[in-house]
C-alpha cells in the first residue's frame, strides 16, 4: 500500500469522543504509517494500520492495552483507539510523540552516536526495569530488538516503542514471533511461542549489542557460513547456538577481523558482567528458567555505574573488584591511579571527582531511587588536593575521621581520608584508599 493513507488537516475520531488533526507523515513500517497529530495544541504520534494489519485481533489487543495502561512512562504506549467513518476497514491509535533527543540503538550500532559507559549502564538499567514492570503486569513484549528502543545518549534515558504487539503472557499466542537474531532458540526452532522467558533472551541479546556492538552468537561459526539462509540462521541462533565467549566451548570465538568489536570490548568489562552474559547465553540456551532475570540485570547495571573510573586522558574504565591489582587504561595502556572508594553494605562506589550518591546508596529501603543526589564528591575551596563528600540530604551524618567523631550537617563535607566511617542514618559506609 502506498504511503500517505491520511492527509494533513484530516480529522480522526478519538475513542468515543473528540478528534485529532493529522499534521504530517513521520514514517512507514510493516504494519502501517505513523503521523504527527495534534489534539488542541498538544502534539502526539498517530499510528494508522494498513487494512491487512487492521484485524479484529489487533483491535482487541489494542483495547486490552489501552485499558491496562503503560507499565511506566518509558513506554510509548497506546493511549486511545482512533477511527475514521469513511474507512471502516482500518483504525489506529494515539501515543506520545518521541522527542528528538532520543536516538535509536541502530545509531549506536552504526557508530553515529558515542554514548558514555555511564549512559549505557543507565539505559541498561531502564530497559531491565521497564521490562520487569511489563512482565509483572502479566504481559510479554514479543519483539525486543534494537529497532524498538530509543535512548538519550547523554543521559541514558530510554523509550520503548511499537508496544501494540505486546500481548498477554500465556505462552500460546503465535502472531509476532520477534526479530531473527533476537528471538530465543526455542522460537527459532518453532518449539515455543513468545513469553516472558523468551523476552529475557531477547533482552540479554539487546544488552550485549549495546555494550559490545556485536551479537553474542556470531563468531567463528558464523564467519564460516557461506550462505546465511533461513536454515543456517536456525542452526546459528537456534539448535546449534554457541556463545562466543562460552567458557567451556571455544568453537565459536569471535574472529579477530570480522568480529573486532567483540574482541575489543569484552576485556573492558568487569568479571561480574561477563559472568551475567555467560549465564544468559550458555545455561540460558536450553533452559529458559536459567536466564538472567530483569532484577539481576538491574543490579548489574547499577554496580557497573558505581565502578566507573577514569584513565589518564579521561577515558572511562571500570574498576573490577576481582582484578583490583591490574587496573590498566584501555585507551593508553597506562596504569590508572585509583580514586578513593566508598564501601557501603555490599556495594562499592568509586569516588571520582564527579561522583554523586543517590538515596538508594544511603538507604537500602529506597531501592534504585535516583530522585535527586544525596551526596557528591567536592573539592576543597582553597586546597585543590583535598576532597570531601558533601551532604546533600536534610539530615545530619555522623562520621569518625582519624578516631575523632564529627557531625556532618547538610551542605557540609567530610574528608575522603582512608578509614573514615560515615553513619548515614540507615546505612554505614567506610572510605577506602
Amino acid at each position: 500500500m502506498a504511503s500517505g493513507a491520511l492527509s494533513p488537516g484530516q480529522m480522526i475520531k478519538i475513542g468515543t469522543g473528540g478528534a485529532c488533526r493529522v499534521e504530517g507523515l513521520l514514517g512507514t513500517g510493516g504494519q502501517g504509517e505513523v503521523y504527527r497529530a495534534s489534539v488542541a495544541k498538544e502534539e502526539f504520534a498517530l499510528k494508522w494500520y494498513f487494512p491487512e494489519s487492521a484485524t479484529p485481533q489487533q483491535r482487541d489487543s489494542l483495547d486490552l492495552l489501552i485499558r491496562k495502561g503503560a507499565p511506566d512512562d518509558r513506554f510509548l504506549w497506546p493511549m486511545a483507539l482512533c477511527t475514521l467513518p469513511s474507512q471502516p476497514n482500518t483504525f489506529g491509535y494515539l501515543m506520545r510523540l518521541r522527542e528528538q533527543r532520543f536516538k535509536g540503538i541502530v545509531d549506536l550500532m552504526k557508530r553515529k552516536i558515542d554514548p558514555s559507559f555511564r549512559a549505557l549502564a543507565t539505559a541498561g538499567f531502564g530497559l531491565a526495569d521497564s521490562y520487569l514492570k511489563l512482565h509483572a503486569s502479566g504481559l510479554c513484549y514479543r519483539d525486543i530488538s534494537f529497532g524498538n528502543v530509543f535512548f538519550d545518549p547523554d543521559t541514558g534515558e530510554i523509550l520503548i516503542c511499537d508496544n501494540d504487539n505486546v500481548s498477554v503472557d500465556d505462552g500460546k499466542m503465535r502472531g509476532v514471533q520477534g526479530t531473527i537474531g533476537f528471538m530465543a532458540p526455542e522460537i527459532m526452532t518453532d518449539n515455543a511461542a513468545p513469553s516472558t522467558q523468551t523476552d529475557l533472551w531477547s533482552l540479554a541479546v539487546l544488552l550485549f549489542y549495546m555494550f559490545l556492538i556485536s551479537h553474542p552468537l556470531e563468531g567463528q561459526l558464523e564467519s564460516e557460513i557461506h550462505c546465511l539462509d533461513y536454515g543456517a540462521k536456525v542452526k546459528l541462533y537456534g539448535n546449534e547456538a554457541v556463545f562466543i565467549y562460552d567458557p567451556e566451548n571455544e568453537s565459536n570465538r569471535p574472529h579477530q577481523e570480522f568480529h573486532a568489536n567483540a574482541v575489543a570490548f569484552w576485556p573492558l568489562y568487569p568479571k561480574f558482567l561477563q559472568d551475567r552474559f555467560c549465564q544468559a547465553f550458555t545455561k540460558g540456551v536450553a533452559k529458559p528458567y536459567s536466564r538472567v532475570r530483569e532484577s539481576e540485570w538491574k543490579s548489574a547495571m547499577i554496580k557497573l555505574r558505581d565502578l566507573i573510573i577514569y584513565g589518564p586522558t579521561g577515558a572511562e574504565n571500570f574498576y573490577d573488584p576481582e582484578h583490583s591489582d591490574a587496573q590498566i587504561d584501555w585507551a593508553t595502556g597506562q596504569a590508572i591511579q585509583l580514586p578513593p572508594r566508598l564501601k557501603i553494605g555490599k556495594a562499592l562506589v568509586m569516588l571520582n571527582s564527579d561522583t554523586k550518591l543517590f538515596p538508594h546508596h544511603l538507604d537500602p529501603l529506597r531501592l534504585y531511587d535516583f530522585s535527586k543526589p544525596a551526596a557528591e564528591v567536592t573539592q576543597h575551596p582553597t586546597n585543590p588536593n583535598l576532597w570531601g563528600l558533601r551532604n546533600l540530604t536534610g539530615d545530619d551524618w555522623k562520621a569518625v575521621v582519624g578516631g575523632n567523631e564529627k557531625v556532618v550537617e547538610p551542605t557540609r563535607s567530610v574528608s575522603l581520608a582512608s578509614g573514615t566511617s560515615i553513619d548515614f542514618g540507615n546505612a554505614r559506609g567506610e572510605i577506602q584508599i
